[in-house]
C-alpha cells in the first residue's frame, strides 16, 4: 500500500508560518546515487486520498523533466537547498587536504581542546555488531534528551520498539556504523549512520549541550570520518537533505537540490500555489527593500519572524 503523508503549503515570513495549507501528499525521496545520476524516481499510485506527490532531493535541472513526467500534475518548489556528501575513496590525508585551510585548522584546534578535557586523550567508541549497538543505544538515549533535536524538533534518536529492531537488524546485516565521544568520561556526543550500498547515510547526531563550548559533534564527525577511510568499506558519506555549516564544513561535493510539490490539478490546488508564489514574493521584495534603504533592525526582526 502506498505510504500518504500530512504535508503543508506555509505561507512564512523569515520563521514564522502566518498560514497553513494542509495536504495529504505521498512522499517520493531520491537517493544520493539518483541524485548524482540525475535520474527521475518513479511515481507510485495516487491514493484518492491524497492530493500528490512530495519529491524530496529532486536534482534542480531535473525540475521540468519531473513536472512533465507527473502527467500534468501542479509543480511547486517547496525549497532550494544543497545536498552534501563526502567522498570516501581516498585517503585520510587526501580528504583533509580537500578541506579549506580555517576548517583542518579548526577541527584540530577543537579535538585539542576535548583531548585536554579527556586527560590528554580522545575517548571515542565504535559500535557496529548488534550487542555493540544495543549498548549504543542505551548510552546515546542519555544524551538525546538534553539535545535541541530532541527538545526542539523531536528529531533525537528514536526510542520506539521499530526502531531499536530495525537498528539490530541493519547490525546484523552489517549496515549500520554508530559512534560516542566521551569527554571526562561523560557520554558528550553520538553519531547513528545506517548504510544503503555503497553509502553511509547522516541520520541522527546529537550532542549533550552542557558540552557546547568544546564543539563535540565537529569532533566526533571528524573522527568518524578517520574511522571510515581506515575501513574503506563506503564509497560516500550523505549528509542528506537541508543545509548547514556542519555539513558544507565536512563535505567535499553537493548537489543542488529541490523539494517538488505535485498536486493535482484542482481549482483548489491552483489557487493555494499561485497565492503562496506571489505571497513569497511579495515577502522577498519587502526584505530586500528594507535592506536597501538601511532599515537592518526591522529587516532582522523580519527574518527571525
Amino acid at each position: 500500500m502506498t505510504h500518504v503523508a500530512a504535508a503543508a503549503l506555509n505561507f512564512r515570513i523569515g520563521a514564522r508560518t502566518v498560514l497553513r495549507v494542509k495536504r495529504t501528499l505521498v512522499p517520493v525521496a531520491i537517493s544520493l546515487d539518483d541524485a548524482r545520476e540525475r535520474r527521475l524516481p518513479p511515481l507510485p499510485p495516487l491514493p484518492d486520498a491524497a492530493q500528490g506527490y512530495v519529491v524530496t532531493s529532486l536534482p534542480e535541472d531535473r525540475l521540468e523533466a519531473m513536472t512533465l513526467a507527473s502527467g500534468g500534475m501542479i509543480g511547486f518548489v517547496r525549497q532550494r537547498y544543497m545536498r552534501y556528501f563526502a567522498d570516501l575513496t581516498g585517503s585520510h590525508e587526501g580528504y583533509l587536504a580537500s578541506l579549506s585551510s580555517n576548517a583542518r585548522q579548526g577541527v584540530k584546534r577543537k579535538a585539542k581542546k576535548v583531548a585536554q578535557a579527556s586527560g590528554g586523550q580522545l575517548d571515542v567508541r565504535r559500535f557496529r555488531t548488534p550487542a555493540e549497538l544495543q549498548l549504543f543505544h542505551g548510552i546515546a538515549r542519555g544524551i538525546a534528551v538534553n539535545t535541541y533535536q530532541e527538545r526542539l524538533m523531536g528529531e533525537g534518536l528514536p526510542d520506539t520498539p521499530e526502531f531499536v529492531r530495525t537498528m539490530l537488524e541493519r547490525a546484523a546485516a552489517d549496515e549500520v556504523r554508530a559512534w560516542l565521544l566521551y569527554i571526562g568520561g561523560k557520554p558528550a556526543a553520538y553519531l547513528y549512520c545506517p548504510a544503503a550500498g555503497e553509502t553511509l547515510i547522516y541520520e541522527y547526531v546529537g550532542h549533550d549541550t552542557a558540552f557546547n563550548d568544546l564543539s563535540p559533534g565537529a569532533v566526533l564527525q571528524m573522527e568518524a570520518f578517520r574511522d571510515l577511510f581506515d575501513e574503506g568499506r563506503f564509497a560516500r558519506f550523505d549528509f542528506t537533505e537541508g543545509e548547514g555549516q556542519h555539513k558544507r564544513q565536512f563535505s567535499t561535493d553537493a548537489v543542488a537540490c529541490l523539494d517538488l510539490l505535485l498536486l493535482r490539478p484542482s481549482i483548489a490546488n491552483r489557487a493555494a500555489t499561485t497565492a503562496l508564489g506571489s505571497f513569497n514574493r511579495a515577502v522577498a521584495s519587502g526584505k530586500a527593500l528594507t535592506e536597501a534603504v538601511g532599515l537592518e533592525k526591522f529587516s532582522k526582526r523580519l527574518r527571525r519572524g
